[in-house]
């Protein structure tokens, strides 16, 4: 037992000492597995549903499953047939399980076979006789074996079973699964080189390296150690193992089945310890920490030191739109990025760099806060310390020092928002440092984010090396990650204001000047060169249209090469008497060679989530980049729109007309009328009722759909009156926010609302709420 503890074999878990398998420290030496043979076979806590399950198919006599050899020969097929379809498989092992379960007698060996259950918390019965008269010869034989037994203690006999039951043994289920015939084997979905039943029984436990279950030695305790949970659990499963191995002639058989039984459940702790004991067991029981929590969970290994892990070189702030940003560009305040840092070494190209960083020193950015030298490895100088010899320190910089420098525009971060629910929940980003105190970035990227700006916070990690930086930049930023793997459609996109901007832009009614419309050009003249394109209109003064400088985005000038082919018929309204390009709601978008000629851009063109995109086919004809480059132009273009004609929403677009009102009022006496109707027709017994309804519920579908028609028609009026200029129609219209069922709720009336496709009923005397009369 002590070399369990003290053993270096399997590896070490103290910092003053090497493994004496392998020869390494501590920071090396993954560990190294034992094993301890065991005496008596025991169940294993994980298969021990599937040990029952294939003993309720096979016979406990000659270990033949339970169905006839034909059978068993087109179930051979069937599982060879799909060896690789775990679903086929599951359903054929249920199927061949429910058939065993109804046989009585084996088909091979005519034994009888009973019912196979399990018994808390880790036993296997057998009722072999369930079912079977008293006066049965075979039940009468199995009891004969008492008769001896009753005739020297005849008190015996009134605590004899009326249905004789069977404990079946590990040793003994692992008999019969050796005896198994290997067509029975492939019948249960199961190899007989890789996957044999009998692997599901444990005959030899693991022990598990030193550094699973390092010692913590104690200074209070001179010779003494506090152990580890798995190595209690493991020198007491040796104990009595030990005690099991070496049982002599005078051992009384039911101590050595208590020792027994109770390494069975031992072994079933070391391995989950939250099965459930029975309550004799339960009491006397310790709180022990198995594998399987060390695994689950938020603190297990999984959640809490794999996939999720403290960390350094990382930072939390609020989060803020900022539509002047590209989209894989992150704003990260300076006093965050002095305080980041990435060790840069120095070389021939930007030596002059890193001496001015040092001559900055850690409180001005970009700086350096720390100077590890070739000559001296693993020494790090701070800077801050040794500011007086800030000017020494930078001419004596000699290429392969390493600098720790602060954080700089375009350095490689990873942009996390929490709860990381899929891949798209961080991101790759170009930093940019910026003043004030929040990340800021391009509002088309809060769609993988599912961020908003209600006070959202999000973290921002540094990558230290160029391995990281490169891996971050190839398999994980933004512009690699346009597209959603769900389904194959765009999951950034154009969002709210610059959808909003952009409808309003390609309108038929917008027309610019020569000022105006360089005033919008200048916006996304920053990257790249902008022609302004031959004016629509000559006379009596030059004036370009909205559509013209939306073309822009896609194609800056006539020696970009980029050109975008796209139609897309948006037009649902049935009584438009023209069709495509002369569509009367402006609805056919029709774009040849990067150029709209006709239709109003909404969310359908320019949004997430849809195919018949421009951003789509951007990135499917010309690339990334272009895309990435078209979203940021879109963004700047719209922003600048709003900002020249403005846009907002007030009281005054939400409040209903005379003439609305009127109609209103109108549709609710005639909707009270008919429902009044209604019930006069119930309490006179002429109401026809509906198929499969009372009179009623028939009552209540009719008023439910007359007062639901009245909420329709008003919603219809008003979306008619409004002006097309109305901000909140604008916004339903182009996709930006909302709908027109939102307008209508809000400017004619909210109607009638339902609970589970019935009126709100009433929970109080005369009322629904104990508020309203």
């Amino acid at each position: 037992m002590k070399e369990l503890y003290q053993e270096k074999d399997r590896g070490i878990s103290q910092k003053d000492s090497s493994c004496s398998t392998c020869g390494k420290a501590i920071e090396e030496c993954p560990g190294h597995f034992g094993h301890v043979d065991l005496h008596l076979p025991v169940y294993h806590w994980g298969y021990f549903k599937n040990v029952v399950q294939i003993m309720q198919c096979i016979c406990k006599s000659c270990a033949r499953l339970l169905l006839k050899p034909d059978v068993i020969a087109k179930f051979t097929l069937q599982s060879r047939k799909n060896a690789n379809d775990y679903l086929k498989k599951k359903a054929m092992l249920k199927k061949v399980n429910e058939m065993c379960k109804k046989v009585r007698v084996c088909p091979h060996c005519q034994s009888l076979n009973g019912v196979v259950k399990k018994l808390a918390p880790m036993k296997i019965i057998h009722e072999k006789f369930r079912g079977a008269k008293k006066d049965d010869s075979a039940r009468q034989k199995y009891m004969n074996q008492y008769n001896s037994l009753v005739q020297h203690a005849p008190d015996v006999s009134s605590q004899l079973p009326s249905n004789p039951v069977e404990l079946i043994y590990p040793a003994e289920v692992l008999k019969l699964f050796n005896s198994m015939d290997p067509q029975d084997v492939c019948v249960l979905c199961m190899d007989e080189q890789y996957s044999h039943p009998r692997d599901l029984i444990i005959t030899r436990l693991p022990v598990a390296p030193n550094c699973v279950r390092p010692s913590v030695f104690s200074d209070l305790k001179k010779p003494g150690s506090n152990e580890d949970d798995i190595s209690n659990i493991t020198a007491l499963i040796i104990f009595l193992n030990n005690l099991v191995a070496h049982r002599g002639d005078n051992t009384r058989i039911g101590n050595l089945y208590q020792a027994y039984e109770i390494m069975q459940l031992h072994v079933a702790l070391l391995i989950n310890s939250e099965i459930s004991l029975p309550p004799e067991l339960n009491l006397a029981r310790k709180s022990y920490v198995g594998f399987v929590q060390r695994l689950k969970g938020k603190q297990g290994r999984f959640r809490g030191n794999l996939s999720g892990k403290r960390v350094d070189f990382s930072s939390r702030t609020v989060i803020s739109p900022d539509p002047n940003l590209k989209i894989d560009q992150v704003g990260v305040p300076e006093e965050v990025a002095k305080t980041l840092t990435y060790p840069e070494r120095v070389t021939a190209h930007n030596i002059e760099l890193m001496r001015q960083l040092v001559l900055n020193g850690p409180d001005v950015h970009p700086g350096a806060v720390y100077l590890e030298q070739k000559i001296t490895p693993g020494i790090k100088k701070s800077i801050r310390h040794l500011y007086k010899r800030k000017h020494e320190l930078s001419q004596n910089l000699r290429e392969g020092d390493l600098i720790e420098r602060h954080l700089m525009d375009g350095d490689t971060v990873l942009f996390n928002r929490q709860p990381s629910l899929h891949k798209m929940s961080i991101m790759a980003h170009r930093a940019l440092v910026l003043p004030w105190r929040t990340f800021r970035f391009n509002e088309c990227v809060c769609g993988p984010y599912n961020a908003d700006f209600d006070g959202d916070e999000m973290n921002l990690h540094l990558p230290q090396t160029e391995e990281a930086r490169a891996e971050a930049r190839t398999l994980m930023a933004v512009s690699n990650n346009l597209v959603t793997p769900r389904s194959g459609s765009l999951i950034i996109g154009a969002t709210q204001d610059f959808i909003t901007g952009s409808y309003m832009l390609t309108r038929k009614s917008e027309f610019f000047d020569k000022s105006s419309a360089c005033s919008l050009l200048m916006s996304i003249s920053e990257s790249a060169h902008v022609e302004l394109p031959p004016p629509a209109i000559m006379k009596p003064m030059q004036l370009w249209t909205g559509k013209q400088l939306f073309s822009l985005v896609m194609r800056p000038s006539q020696r970009c090469q980029v050109r975008v082919n796209l139609l897309a018929n948006k037009c649902k309204d049935q009584s438009c008497r023209y069709k495509d390009e002369l569509c009367s709601s402006d609805n056919y978008v029709h774009v040849r060679n990067s150029e709209l000629l006709c239709g109003v851009v909404d969310k359908s063109i320019i949004g997430a989530g849809s195919r018949k995109n421009i951003f789509y086919t951007l990135l499917k004809d010309y690339g990334k980049e272009e895309a990435a480059e078209a979203m940021w132009r879109v963004s700047r273009m719209s922003t600048q729109y709003l900002m020249m004609h403005g846009f907002s929403i007030g009281i005054g677009d939400l409040s209903p007309s005379t003439s609305l009102l009127a109609m209103k009022e109108d549709l609710l006496r005639k909707g009270n009328a008919k429902c009044a109707e209604y019930i006069d027709q119930l309490e006179a017994g002429q109401l026809e009722t509906s198929p499969g309804c009372n009179a009623e519920e028939t009552l209540e579908q009719m008023i439910l759909s007359v007062l639901s028609n009245i909420r329709e028609s008003a919603g219809k009026g008003c979306i008619e009156e409004l002006q097309r200029h109305n901000s909140a129609l604008i916004m339903a219209v182009s996709g930006s926010k909302g709908s027109t069922i939102n307008i209508s709720q809000m400017i004619a009336c909210v109607g009638q609302q339902a609970i589970s496709g019935k009126r709100v009923p009433d929970g109080f005397t005369n009322r629904s709420l104990p508020h309203y009369q």
